[in-house]
């Protein structure tokens, strides 16, 4: 269960399909109840069960896009109870909606909880201790972090599986890159204050500043050296930066953009730059980049420190300056993801060290499998099911 619309992209979205994409592939049937704002474009190999349209609503410095249609409840509570279902997995429970309801229905089969927030949330303590009663209904509580894990814990009690966030890694093999000829930064999320997304314009205006364009031999025009910033994604701040910083040959604003296309920019990407000012309670991009072996340039906070184990460049959250100095560093082969060594493809990219780096950054996100995540959930739900083993 998906409080959020499958028609807006998002990180509980995508571990909710991918979650039951891989149970799937290990023999289960899994169906995926959530707000769909557009059926036309419903995910495709995952059954679904819409429970109504989404509208806007804010909380933990974002606007989520959750169904508040009673009507839409109540029917996905009876296809709940009439289904045979074993296990009922709720993500973000306390969010308005449908997950409300199921909290105060009864004839359900038991259910596993999962918590994603960090930081605090109006959802978790504007009902307490109704909801701290309410969250005694599940059998297991998880987390996806322990961020996360802390955070559910401070509003609800009670004790919590720390889990993970998983990444399709076999989404990434055999992609077609997205034509690039220049050295290129990509930005993927939401344009609100808490992503740092102003704080990245700034940091590369600085940078494009300073890039020298490359010449051939004789002073003819050669490869430009010059970095690219892609922009997927929009959000509240989207128009205002938009103002700030025009489409050029520089910045392209790319709006919000399909999996695919997203897939193929990280791979073709020199670097994936998450600069979150905080209330992040994990970097699933961070991974999602390491697998398309993509160099990570993001924030030192919490979530994203865990989900990079040591193979992303972390900078103080905030500090344009110190953004600027590892973006510059990645592109220019000076930082810490080691020294240029020949040409690989272009100015900006690297051989030797870069690729050992790159080779340690996949291999951890590997760890981080969707399918070793569905392995973890299957236990989950058996003692869920049938209570704990021994």
């Amino acid at each position: 269960m998906c409080p959020y619309s499958l028609s807006r992209p998002g990180g509980v979205q995508a571990q909710v399909l991918g979650l039951a994409r891989a149970l799937e592939s290990r023999g289960h049937r899994a169906t995926v109840f959530a707000p769909v704002d557009d059926p036309a474009r419903l995910p495709t190999g995952v059954e679904v069960v819409a429970t109504g349209r989404s509208v806007p609503v804010r909380g933990n410095g974002s606007v989520a896009p959750i169904s508040l249609s009673v009507t839409a409840a109540r029917s996905a509570l009876r296809v709940l109870r009439s289904a045979g279902f074993d296990v009922v997995h709720v993500h973000e429970p306390f969010t308005p909606g449908l997950p409300f309801g199921l909290l105060v229905a009864r004839g359900l089969p038991p259910v596993v909880a999962t918590f994603h927030r960090s930081g605090g949330s109006p959802f978790y303590t504007a009902l307490r201790p109704l909801t701290t009663r309410l969250a005694r209904r599940f059998v297991v509580r998880c987390a996806v972090s322990s961020a996360s894990g802390s955070t559910a814990a401070a509003a609800l009690g009670g004790t919590y599986e720390i889990g993970f966030n998983g990444v399709e890694v076999e989404e990434f093999h055999g992609v077609d890159p997205w034509p690039t000829k220049r050295p290129t930064v990509l930005f993927l999320g939401r344009h609100e204050e808490r992503k740092g997304l102003g704080v990245l314009l700034g940091a590369f205006e600085a940078l494009g500043a300073a890039a020298p364009t490359a010449t051939a031999t004789g002073g003819a025009p050669a490869t430009d050296a010059r970095p690219v910033l892609w922009i997927a994604g929009d959000g509240p701040q989207t128009d205002a930066l938009r103002r700030s910083h025009p489409e050029s040959a520089d910045i392209r604003w790319l709006g919000v953009i399909p999996e695919g296309e997203k897939f193929r920019r990280l791979v073709a990407a020199d670097l994936l730059c998450a600069p979150s000012l905080g209330g992040e309670s994990f970097g699933m991009v961070l991974l999602e980049a390491m697998a398309a072996r993509t160099v990570v340039v993001a924030s030192d906070i919490d979530g994203y420190r865990e989900a990079a184990g040591g193979h992303a460049l972390l900078v103080p959250p905030g500090d344009g300056r110190a953004l600027a100095e590892a973006l510059s560093g990645v592109l220019c082969g000076s930082g810490a993801v080691g020294t240029p060594s020949g040409p690989e493809g272009g100015p900006g990219r690297w051989a030797g060290s870069r690729r050992h780096w790159l080779d340690a950054a996949e291999g951890w996100s590997a760890r981080w499998s969707m399918d070793r995540l569905a392995e973890w959930y299957e236990d989950i739900y058996r003692s869920a099911v049938v209570g704990p083993a021994g």
